[in-house]
């Protein structure tokens, strides 16, 4: 099963830059979206029918043009689950999942945090969605958790980590809990493949960032450590530019 997390900062910009062309290129089975920023009536669903994907399911943000997270299957799941149940969250469109018999696979935006209100809210989430996750393995064991989680794990995940140290995103704080995260029991998909620095997954739009490869890898594929021995491969796709993020992907047998 090919797997891809996309953060596509907004679905329907994205099509208009050859999403759809692309997915059709690429054909994972699934694709977790984030940052759809719209509903689904406003979202051409036939469209990505045609792509390959009859079977789609968004959360949206209450707010319009905000936030929100999809996933597209090739293959119809036994059970979807919308948001979390973590009620202060669940109104801004943060997870979906879908369950098949021997995998499940969720579609996680985590919040960022521009002021320091929103860092408390991020905190808490954070504190939790690790709590919801802990409970959830214990009836779901093979989970993929794919997404942006808005945070660099290590200091080979952002280009300026002397200058980023106090920067929301790679605070000492988000980088100790991304850590207990993993620790808990995930496998950081491309880092089993892939130990070199200077892999990013996202690029801000200013000072002609991304040519110049100076990034923060901020999505991540977390796979159950039941899962360690069917992982077959992972990587990210840093020449896709529908975004200033770019997708990244994990093959599970």
């Amino acid at each position: 099963m090919k797997i891809i997390s996309y953060n596509v900062n907004g679905i329907r910009a994205a099509i208009k830059k050859g999403f759809l062309d692309w997915i059709q290129t690429e054909a994972p089975d699934v694709i977790c979206i984030q940052e759809t920023k719209a509903k689904e009536d406003q979202v051409p669903v036939e469209d990505i029918k045609d792509a390959g994907y009859p079977y789609q399911y968004y959360y949206s943000a209450n707010k319009a043009g905000y936030s929100g997270v999809a996933i597209f299957s090739k293959q119809k799941p036994k059970q979807v689950v919308y948001g979390t149940g973590i009620d202060y969250m669940d109104f801004e469109g943060r997870n979906v999942r879908i369950d098949f018999d021997d995998i499940s696979i969720m579609s996680l935006y985590l919040p960022s945090a521009s002021n320091i209100d929103r860092l408390d809210f991020k905190y808490k989430y954070m504190d939790d969605f690790f709590d919801y996750i802990t409970q959830l393995k214990k009836e779901i064991p093979n989970l993929v958790i794919c997404g942006d989680y808005n945070i660099c794990h290590t200091a080979i995940d952002i280009h300026d980590p002397v200058r980023n140290a106090k920067v929301s995103g790679f605070l000492p704080e988000e980088r100790a809990w991304l850590d207990k995260f993993i620790n808990s029991g995930f496998i950081d998909s491309f880092r089993m493949f892939n130990k070199e620095p200077h892999n990013y997954s996202w690029w801000t739009y200013r000072a002609n960032a991304r040519n110049n490869n100076k990034g923060w890898r901020i999505d991540y594929n977390l796979v159950t450590e039941s899962l360690k021995d069917r992982i077959q491969s992972a990587a990210i796709l840093s020449d896709v530019v529908h975004s200033d993020h770019c997708p990244i992907v994990v093959v599970v047998k």
